[in-house]
């Protein structure tokens, strides 16, 4: 049985540095501990699935509005743990965010995700994301 957490403090998020990790190598601990209370202050939430006293899969939230798109609620980080994938975990996930964005009055989700990650590519479609257009970042540090 899977039991849903939404986390809105950082003391409850840096636990889940390691799961992060897995989808984001180069987090360290101390940068994610530097750059969540900012990230807390602009409304950053994350929605948590456990396993008893596991938590199997994570997604970060924001919910904002944009003129292309309406109120939209954007999944940020999605990780499930390497030893729980294909159980299912990231459907309940997706639906229990589809849930909460509804609750919260959104018109669209959003999310982005690696260009080489092609599971991940497969995987949204079929829980009825569509491919909409290119993310472009620009480094301003010189990284």
């Amino acid at each position: 049985m899977y039991t849903f957490r939404i986390l809105e403090h950082k003391p409850d998020m840096l636990p889940l540095w390691p799961l992060l990790q897995q989808l984001n190598p180069n987090v360290t601990e101390n940068y994610l501990n530097s750059v969540l209370d900012d990230m807390i202050a602009h409304g950053y939430t994350m929605i948590t699935i456990w396993e008893g006293d596991t938590c199997v899969g994570l997604s970060g939230i924001w919910v904002s509005t944009k003129i292309y798109s309406g109120k939209y609620l954007e999944m940020d980080n999605v990780v499930i743990d390497h030893d729980y994938r294909s159980r299912g975990i990231g459907t309940l996930l997706t639906d229990y965010i589809i849930q909460y964005a509804r609750e919260k009055g959104c018109a669209t989700m959003m999310l982005d995700a690696y260009m080489e990650n092609d599971k991940a590519h497969a995987f949204y479609e079929r829980v009825g994301f569509v491919r909409r257009g290119y993310h472009f970042i620009k480094s301003l540090t010189g990284q």
